[in-house]
């Protein structure tokens, strides 16, 4: 008998004080809402979630770091994306 093997899934959360997801992990599951599922239980005992996200591992792509010079690079001769390029209002104050 050949056993299937469910797909993987990436898991991020969202904390309760952060608008940002972080990855916290992996797991298999058959689909998307078993996988919300399987994360919930798994990574958000506590309560600490208000937002999972799961995406198919195979959906991913990724640079590599060996490329991060080609990939990055023409950001550096495009100085107005630098934050310093601009001055700051004094009544923005901190940001």
């Amino acid at each position: 008998m050949s056993k299937k093997e469910w797909p993987l899934w990436e898991v991020f959360i969202r904390g309760q004080h952060g608008l940002n997801h972080r990855h916290v992990g992996s797991l298999h599951a058959p689909d998307a809402e078993m996988a919300i599922n399987h994360a919930r239980d798994v990574y958000t005992r506590r309560k600490e979630g208000v937002s999972i996200w799961v995406v198919p591992s195979k959906e991913i792509t990724a640079s590599s770091p060996s490329e991060k010079g080609p990939l990055f690079d023409p950001a550096e001769s495009k100085t107005y994306r630098h934050p310093t390029f601009f001055d700051i209002p004094e009544e923005v104050g901190k940001m």
